[in-house]
């Protein structure tokens, strides 16, 4: 009675919750092993950049598949709730590059064996940190099953994802036109591309017809690409333009000749319905590339060579306004293409890369989708995923890095033979040659990532865990990566496994602002889970954020709501303290109890609560739950 009596009226979350997460984790409550006596609950966590922080989304990611993960524990499943993080290339690399720069130093310096070690090493500091992040917030993973997207294990599964599709023909190399980031150095693929609404110019060109007093009016946002051009296409049933159709022009400043060719893709309705060509559009075509990686003007752009490509718009108009080619200028919105990482504008550019042909691989990922196999929750993301897949291009999946996983293929210096290998060759298996170069670049992250359901249960070996929990239950994600993460990882699944990755894809929206907004660094309006769990504990976060939230909407971020919940939190805390009180006497187990007209009623309204937050559960309603 003493004890209880010495209980605090107010609950004070630092003093409970690190004490039991610890307890917890101590005694291995969270680990389970292959149990093929019960059923499997299987959740895999989608892995947090290792070199990041938690923010809003993970704290509700994290949330959502904790609850789901204990109810299913307390049920009897064979529950495993399996964490891991991911190596980032293109984040990590560049928060790498960012630190050494302080002291003066790149990775050039240091050359790719010593500036990989300063990864690894940064690495291993920062995975420390979003660890203990994940335990703060609550989150009941296995620990002991902890994966990482290059351990040995991942890693031995990606070489083997690689060289498989590479000798079915689904991977292939050729030069294409890619999105380049001139700020990371690195191709990124088309749903890395965001496309924003900015404020911008269309100009009006005049482009002479050769040999006459003619000319065909171009309309462009960026005339400094013109230097570029090496056609302008028309549609062939457009009459403006029909009698132009294999004539040449004279391309403004550099005066040189290009085509009119006729291309049904052109729209008539847009801007002048005459479209200058850029390299690659026609392999019957010249390639021209007047910007270069690091987005200045090139040999090939004459005497803008070196320029900015901004500095070059600028100057490329006042040039064009002097020899008579500008006829006029508009205010024009218009949607640019920005890298998802820096927000820098990408460049089209014309490179070598590595690609996986995504229609053999995407037709059964559309019809396990179809048939029910995989179900969405709620169901309207289906049509979102399914439009994707129907319409999808070739993934370009090499990038220009160092930190990732690099490409397992060499090149024969005398007899250029590619030899594509998990084990690194001696010798070239057709002139034996000694004398291999391994191919410099390595796989996008969401390579790796894409094998997650199943590299992190120790595909390609036939383990225990691998047969009890593939395929998984449910992949609770956010609405942000159903084309970068979900999809990849159902076609990498019925590829590799034969059987789809997960049964359900619970999906849920993001944490915005107070007005709405999507918190970002730019607009400085992010909250920092863990300050909140400090201020207000894990408890209290974790219940503000699912209550009055539904599956797939949006929820706005309010700290009154947090205030409302911590009362929530604390109204719990007295009626146990109240309960404890008065529990002096009671002895468990002592017999049979009489239960009076109040007692029923009391377990009776247990009873139905239950029922009703099973049955929400089961409907991933977690808020009305």
């Amino acid at each position: 009675m003493s004890e209880t009596k010495n209980i605090s009226t107010t609950y004070d979350p630092k003093s409970v919750e690190e004490k039991w997460y610890g307890f917890w984790e101590e005694n291995r409550f969270f680990h389970e092993q292959v149990d093929e006596n019960r059923e499997p609950f299987t959740i895999v966590m989608p892995p947090p950049n290792v070199t990041g922080q938690l923010h809003m989304g993970h704290a509700l990611d994290n949330t959502l598949q904790d609850i789901l993960t204990r109810w299913r524990r307390m049920q009897g499943y064979n529950t495993l709730w399996l964490p891991g993080t991911d190596h980032a290339g293109i984040a990590t690399q560049a928060r790498v590059e960012e630190n050494l720069a302080q002291s003066g130093i790149s990775k050039y310096d240091l050359g790719r064996e010593k500036f990989l070690e300063k990864v690894w090493e940064w690495k291993e500091h920062y995975h420390a940190r979003i660890a203990k992040q994940l335990r703060l917030l609550g989150s009941s993973c296995d620990w002991e099953r902890e994966r990482f997207t290059m351990d040995e294990g991942c890693s031995k599964a990606v070489q083997e994802v690689f060289v498989k599709l590479y000798e079915k023909g689904l991977i292939y190399r050729g030069s294409y036109i890619i999105n380049w980031c001139p700020k990371c150095q690195t191709t990124i693929s088309d749903i890395e591309v965001e496309h924003q609404e900015r404020e911008g110019k269309l100009y009006y060109l005049k482009y002479p017809v050769k040999g006459s007093d003619a000319y065909v009016m171009i309309a462009t946002t960026r005339p400094e690409t013109m230097l570029g051009d090496t056609a302008v296409a028309v549609h062939p049933e457009d009459e403006r333009y029909r009698d132009f159709i294999g004539s040449t022009l004279i391309l403004p400043i550099l005066n040189r000749e290009i085509p009119v060719i006729a291309d049904a893709y052109v729209d008539p309705a847009f801007g002048t319905g005459a479209v200058k060509i850029t390299p690659a559009h026609d392999p019957n075509l010249p390639q021209v590339t007047v910007i270069d990686k690091e987005a200045k003007m090139t040999a090939e752009a004459g005497k803008y060579q070196g320029m900015d490509r901004y500095e070059c718009r600028k100057q490329i108009v006042e040039d064009l306004a002097a020899g008579g080619y500008l006829d006029h200028i508009e205010e024009h919105t218009h949607a640019v293409g920005e890298c998802y990482r820096c927000d820098t504008v990408i460049e089209p550019l014309v490179s070598p890369q590595w690609f996986v042909k995504m229609k053999p691989l995407a037709e059964p990922a559309i019809k396990a989708v179809e048939k029910g196999q995989i179900r969405f929750v709620p169901e309207r993301f289906t049509k979102i995923y399914l439009g994707w897949l129907e319409n999808i291009r070739d993934w370009c999946i090499s990038r220009q890095l160092w930190w990732g996983h690099r490409i397992p293929v060499w090149y024969c210096e005398d007899c250029q033979e590619v030899i594509c290998s998990k084990e690194a060759p001696a010798t070239c298996p057709k002139c034996g040659s000694s004398k291999l170069e391994q191919d410099p670049d390595v796989l996008d992250t969401w390579f790796s990532s894409a094998l997650w359901p199943f590299s992190t249960l120790g595909w390609p070996d036939r383990t225990r865990e691998l047969e009890h929990f593939y395929p998984t239950s449910v992949l609770v994600t956010g609405r942000d990566i159903i084309f970068f993460w979900v999809a990849r990882m159902i076609f990498m699944g019925l590829e590799f496994m034969e059987q789809e990755p997960f049964k359900e894809v619970f999906i849920h929206g993001l944490v915005l602002d107070a007005l709405g907004r999507k918190m970002s660094k730019s607009l400085g309006n992010g909250v920092d889970p863990l300050e909140i769990i400090d201020k207000y504990g894990a408890d209290t976060l974790r219940f503000m954020l699912i209550t009055g939230n539904t599956p797939g909407n949006d929820l706005r971020f309010q700290e009154e709501r947090l205030e409302a919940a911590r009362n929530f939190a604390n109204k719990i805390w007295n009626a146990s303290r109240f309960v404890l009180m008065n529990l002096t006497d009671y002895q468990p187990g002592a017999g049979n109890i009489r239960l009076n007209l109040a007692d029923k009623w009391i377990l009776e309204r247990y009873r139905s609560t239950a029922a009703d937050v099973t049955r929400y559960l089961e409907k991933y309603e977690l808020g009305e739950a």
